[in-house]
C-alpha cells in the first residue's frame, strides 16, 4: 500500500471558515506527513481552537510578529511555534488571510508509519501516547520550525504535510471544554474539542501560575 493514494485531499475552503465552524469537523481527518524516512498519517483527535485578536490566549492577541506571522494565513498553512525551549507545537491555520485564527492539534493516532513514530518518541510507554498531546503529536510526527508557513493543501504530493479527509466523527462523540494550561480572560472559553472515550486524548489541565523564585 502506498500512503496517501486514494486519499481525499481537503481543499483550503474546509480552513477557510470560522475557526470555530473548523475545529470540530477536523476531528477525524488525516495528516499525512511525509518525510527523508517514510510516511506517518495521523487521525486528529482533538484541538484548541486560538482566534487571533479576538482572543486573550492566543499568540496574535497583541499583533503580528516574526513568530507568529503565519498565523495570519493564507488559510490551510501550518503554524509551528517552539515552547518552554523545548518543544515544538503543530497548528493548522483557519478564516480569512489576515484573521489570525488556528487550531493546535493536541492528539492524535498514528494510522499508519507507527514503527518511525516510535522511534522520533522512543519513551512512549503505548502507541495511544505517541501522539498524546501537542509536543508529543510534534515530536511523533518530526515536526519543527522548518515546517512552519508549509501549505497542507497543496495542489501536488508528495508535500511534507498534507490534510486529508477520514471517517466522520458523530456529533454525539464530539466534547468540548475549557482549553488547557490557558489563564486570565480566556481561561473558561470552551475551545477546546475531542473525540469522546479516544485513548490518544491529552487530559486536561488548568493554567497553573509560574512561581516566583525567592531570592
Amino acid at each position: 500500500m502506498i500512503v496517501g493514494r486514494d486519499r481525499t485531499a481537503l481543499l483550503r475552503s474546509f480552513f477557510d471558515r470560522p475557526v470555530l465552524e473548523v475545529a470540530p469537523e477536523l476531528l477525524g481527518k488525516h495528516l499525512l506527513r511525509t518525510t527523508e524516512q517514510g510516511p506517518m498519517v495521523l487521525r486528529i483527535t482533538e484541538v484548541e481552537a486560538y482566534n487571533g485578536s479576538q482572543d486573550p490566549g492566543s499568540h496574535a492577541y497583541r499583533g503580528r510578529t516574526e513568530r507568529n506571522s503565519s498565523m495570519f494565513g493564507p488559510p490551510g498553512h501550518a503554524y509551528v511555534y517552539f515552547t518552554y525551549g523545548m518543544w515544538h507545537c503543530l497548528n493548522l491555520v483557519c478564516g480569512a488571510e489576515g484573521v489570525a485564527s488556528g487550531l493546535l492539534l493536541r492528539g492524535g493516532e498514528v494510522l499508519e508509519g507507527a514503527e518511525l513514530a516510535r522511534g522520533n518518541r522512543p519513551k512512549a510507554r503505548s502507541d495511544h501516547e505517541l501522539a498524546k498531546g501537542p509536543a508529543r503529536l510534534a515530536t511523533a510526527l518530526s515536526v519543527d520550525r522548518r515546517l512552519n508557513g508549509t501549505d497542507v493543501c497543496p495542489s501536488r504530493t508528495p508535500a511534507p504535510l498534507h490534510a486529508h479527509d477520514g471517517d466522520p466523527v458523530p456529533a454525539r462523540s464530539i466534547r468540548r471544554g475549557p482549553r488547557t494550561g490557558v489563564g486570565g480572560e480566556g481561561a473558561a472559553r470552551p475551545w477546546r474539542f475531542w473525540i469522546d472515550g479516544d485513548p490518544t486524548v491529552s487530559p486536561y489541565r488548568p493554567h497553573q501560575p509560574r512561581k516566583r523564585r525567592s531570592r
